[in-house]
């Protein structure tokens, strides 16, 4: 991501590598005081609450406690619904 961005703006690869990580910290501190951000034309992340249930361990059959836990959910916004929904293959998949 940070090298197509620093061959399409001319700015170095270093440049752009901090850019795009700084972008990506702005999510995280924006998730962790607002609990959500929307990324017009791309997506909404929101952490969720996932409340504790009962499990088992599929190599025991045990039955286990799993605790609650918050998780971040991603839902894609409908242009990246749309384009992804017209591939014709999954890009990195054989066959």
């Amino acid at each position: 991501m940070a090298k197509a961005i620093a061959d399409e703006t001319g700015i170095s690869q270093v440049q752009a590598t901090a850019i795009v990580q700084r972008i990506f910290d702005s999510i995280t501190e924006t998730l962790l005081s607002e609990g959500r951000i929307e990324l017009r034309n791309f997506g909404v992340f929101e952490v969720k609450e996932r409340k504790p249930r009962r499990a088992r361990n599929p190599r025991t059959g045990e039955a286990v406690d799993v605790p609650g836990k918050r998780v971040v959910v991603f839902k894609p916004g409908r242009e990246m619904e749309e384009r992804v929904g017209r591939l014709r293959r999954v890009p990195g998949e054989r066959g």
